[in-house]
């Protein structure tokens, strides 16, 4: 038992550095997106189990009861340009086709042959005027109907019954198009709110994709999303980044199903003693407004405060259109997550988007999608659609920050296992993961899946 003076020791020792907030924007200087801080829920502080990390049965429970349920991030719309072309994505042991139709809308159906279970397309972007199996050639239609069936008259049985591939819910926001394996599921809009909203300002639709990587991390799909839903890791693993974001001032929000953290960008952590000079990573922010920081001329403490200002000065004359959002989200990561497996890192003039998708049998592994996106000026040429890049964790950097999260997630999932471990231990910096894992919580107990039925039904 740890004695009064052995507490009071651990706390002098280990006390978080004082600091004085940032000025944050008011509600009536936000247009659209609304930073109004929610009230905090009362969530306990009881441990997370560890065996929601490591257990194959805890696994399987996710499958049935959160994964089959939810609206799911299925790609970027604009790989689906024309009738025919085609997305298909996995998850989990499903994989699903999302086919731009010929009257101009979309649809969604498993990626299988009904047939023999063959797979009509690997994961991944292509186009086509019909789906036909390699198999046996069986043929179907963009919609999931069936074209033609070699030598039908040899099935005493006929063709099965149904008219084609088992259709499920599909809907576009954001310029990504989104999927659901529930027949049942709501719409999309009543499943996203209130992030919808939040992020309608962004200009997504002009943002072009620098970035398509999916890494095969060696931990549980959830470490991943733990790692991205807190700053308290940046002391420890990324301590270049205190050199231009404040890790401790950081506004969290928690929604029905989603949260949020706005962190400052352009300014220093209480961590790091303040230099004389501007740092490098400010100076990078500086340049990409426009700016020369060899001009600059104030203190260090007021460099976030100008970029806004001279982005919304000079915004329009640069391509680009901030209108809609305040000026704190002109510097600033508003960075949300959409439950279960979407992050984003949001900017007035980029996008970083994760999807962390579990593996298909093995509670231990995970697969990181990283997509990135750039503001397009008006008028300018968009870049040609980067390759899409597959490989194991280590065959290549995924660029600094990443590289550095990525190094210390299979370190974390082996810890998971040890007898010596019992879970996680959360603070007050970390309240977004046990936000996640209360609604995950939510859909386990039967719970959320109710409350989406009566809304339903209202």
């Amino acid at each position: 038992m740890t004695t009064d003076a052995e507490k009071a020791a651990l706390y002098a020792a280990s006390m978080a550095p004082k600091y004085k907030k940032v000025r944050r924007v008011a509600a009536e200087e936000s247009p659209v997106t609304p930073v109004e801080k929610t009230p905090d829920p009362q969530l306990g502080h009881g441990v997370i189990a560890k065996e929601r990390y490591t257990s194959a049965a805890f696994m399987q429970l996710e499958w049935e009861r959160m994964w089959s349920k939810v609206w799911l991030l299925g790609g970027w719309e604009r790989d689906l340009a024309e009738p025919g072309d085609y997305i298909a994505t996995h998850i989990g042991k499903e994989s699903v086709l999302i086919v731009r139709q010929r009257d101009g809308g979309l649809k969604a159906f498993y990626n299988v042959c009904l047939h023999r279970g063959n797979r009509l397309r690997p994961e991944g972007v292509g186009s086509s005027e019909t789906f036909k199996c390699q198999y046996h050639h069986w043929e179907y239609d963009l919609d999931g109907s069936f074209k033609r069936i070699p030598d039908l008259d040899t099935f005493v049985q006929g063709a099965p019954p149904c008219r084609g591939i088992r259709l499920l819910p599909c809907e576009a926001w954001g310029g990504f198009v989104w999927f659901s394996l529930n027949p049942a599921a709501g719409p999309l809009s009543d499943y996203l709110d209130p992030v919808d909203k939040h992020l309608a300002p962004y200009n997504f639709h002009k943002m072009a994709m620098t970035r398509d990587i999916t890494v095969e991390w060696n931990c549980n799909w959830k470490a991943s999303v733990d790692a991205f839903n807190e700053s308290y890791h940046v002391q420890g693993i990324h301590p270049q980044l205190m050199w231009y974001l404040h890790d401790l001032d950081i506004q969290i929000d928690t929604y029905e199903r989603h949260n949020r953290y706005l962190i400052p960008f352009g300014t220093l952590s209480p961590r790091v003693r303040k230099p004389n000079t501007i740092p490098d990573p400010i100076k990078v922010i500086m340049k990409a407004a426009g700016m020369d920081p060899a001009d600059y001329d104030e203190p260090i403490e007021n460099i976030r405060r100008d970029v806004q200002k001279w982005k919304r000065k000079h915004g329009a004359s640069q391509g680009k259109d901030y209108s809609l959002l305040n000026d704190d989200q002109l510097t600033d990561d508003y960075h949300y997550l959409i439950f279960p497996n979407v992050t984003l890192n949001t900017h007035a003039d980029d996008l970083m988007l994760f999807r962390q998708r579990p593996h298909e049998t093995d509670p231990n592994k995970m697969y990181y999608d990283i997509w990135t996106f750039e503001l397009v000026p008006d008028g300018a040429e968009w870049p040609d659609r980067p390759r899409h890049q597959r490989f194991p964790h280590g065959d290549k950097s995924i660029g600094l920050v990443l590289d550095q999260d990525a190094q210390n997630l299979p370190g974390v999932q082996a810890g998971m296992h040890s007898a010596g471990f019992d879970g996680l231990w959360l603070g007050e910096q970390e309240l977004r993961i046990r936000h996640f894992h209360k609604v995950l919580d939510d859909y386990l107990n039967g719970t959320a899946q109710a409350a989406e039925e009566d809304a339903a039904t209202s």
